[in-house]
């Protein structure tokens, strides 16, 4: 008897990171235009896929898409 073998998974990694609050608020921005699509994605999907598209950029596209975001201080932000 044939057995079927199962994808294996890819193991999740857990991550943290500072976002400025305007580029925070696209997020919210692309979830309610993926949900009018018909294809609603959480904040982790979205990421994924700008992942993905960033790496079928060339050279020359990557490094101008990184210099369109400033750069950030690293650390947790100040209380306010």
């Amino acid at each position: 008897m044939a057995t079927s073998k199962k994808p294996v998974k890819a193991k999740a990694v857990r991550d943290s990171f500072t976002i400025p609050k305007p580029e925070y608020a696209v997020l919210a921005d692309l979830k309610q235009r993926c949900a009018k699509l018909g294809a609603p994605a959480k904040k982790s999907e979205l990421l994924r896929a700008g992942i993905k598209a960033l790496a079928t950029m060339s050279d020359t596209a990557l490094a101008a898409a990184l210099r369109s975001v400033p750069a950030l201080k690293t650390g947790r932000p100040a209380k306010s």
